[in-house]
């Protein structure tokens, strides 16, 4: 009779863990699979390593314990990293070099990214966050922005995993939209109902700029004054992707002398910002903490993915959510 393959959990507190795979999630694996029966952190994985000889797959999630070559060297059976949070960079060049195979919920984290970001072009195509500020402020009528929901220009900065996700949520609205990505090829623009765009034409043409770009050593202040000076009037950016891809600095001096334009950070660089950020007092900014991802029960649904992709490494089929070398070179 076959033996299940044991499979660990790590998490870097009992809290995360629980909400990750929680509500039936530990137990489905537990269907699946034999349990080792410790939860493993950066703190006990050593403690624990010598009783870690028959693992053959993990289940992460935040604060996963790195595992360089000296822990590898102590699992000899793992073979596969079944990741239940976003971005891999952390963690998995050494699995990689090891040719562990390493899957991320990644896309799981993405939908609840796309659907904040929907929701504020939506917002921002109809001038509400200009209309808000005015209105507490003043008597007059606050709807000067002539813009709405109908034929404006979007524009999207990356069209990996989430930006792909935000193009097919607004084919629901009838919006025009352009993205800059040096890397999607035309074909695959055509496919998405997309024009591509240069990153100046990208501010210069949309009434809305969401930024979706990986924190790369490329994109690193990729974004500056100059690009947030170019932009049409009443125009907003919004920023769900990283604080690092912006000139922070040179943002705020144009944000300084265009109140017309809006800024949603929720994220920043430093997170959360400064005290004495200029970010923090700007009334043309609005600051959320870094919402936009897995919050509540949607985290759960990162945990559904890594359980679907387990059963298909079970079963020896193609993985959708496998982390490949290649990839970590233009992923977040």
């Amino acid at each position: 009779m076959t033996m299940k393959p044991m499979t660990v959990a790590f998490a870097s507190d009992e809290a995360r863990l629980d909400l990750v795979y929680g509500q039936g999630r530990r137990d489905a694996i537990a269907e699946r699979a034999s349990i080792y029966p410790h939860r493993l952190t950066t703190e006990n994985l050593a403690d624990h390593l010598p009783e870690l000889q028959d693992v053959e797959a993990i289940f992460g999630g935040w604060g996963m314990p790195v595992l360089q070559a000296e822990h590898l060297d102590r699992l000899p059976r793992l073979r596969a990293v079944f990741y239940a949070a976003g971005s891999v960079q952390r963690i998995a060049r050494p699995l990689l070099e090891r040719g562990i195979t390493l899957v991320s919920a990644w896309a799981a984290n993405g939908v609840p990214v796309a659907e904040f970001t929907v929701a504020q072009i939506v917002l921002a195509n109809k001038g509400y966050f200009q209309c808000i500020r005015r209105y507490a402020v003043s008597s007059e009528d606050p709807r000067t922005t002539p813009y709405g929901n109908f034929d404006q220009t979007v524009a999207l900065l990356g069209a990996g995993m989430i930006g792909r996700k935000v193009i097919e949520l607004l084919k629901a609205y009838r919006l025009h939209v352009i993205v800059y990505d040096p890397y999607l090829l035309d074909s695959d623009a055509v496919l998405l109902g997309v024009e591509k765009a240069t990153l100046e034409e990208a501010f210069a043409r949309a009434i809305v700029v969401s930024n979706h770009l990986p924190q790369l050593p490329a994109t690193i202040g990729m974004l500056t004054g100059a690009h947030f000076a170019s932009m049409r009037p009443n125009a907003v950016f919004i920023n769900t992707g990283r604080g690092g891809t912006v000139r922070e600095d040179e943002m705020t001096s144009v944000l300084a002398v265009r109140p017309d334009l809006v800024a949603l950070l929720d994220v920043t660089d430093p997170e959360p910002p400064l005290f004495d950020s200029p970010l923090r007092t700007q009334p043309n900014v609005f600051l959320s903490p870094h919402l936009a991802g897995s919050h509540g029960d949607e985290i759960l649904r990162m945990a559904d993915y890594a359980i679907e992709e387990f059963d298909r490494w079970r079963r020896g089929e193609p993985l959708r959510y496998a982390v490949t070398a290649e990839m970590l070179e233009t992923m977040a």
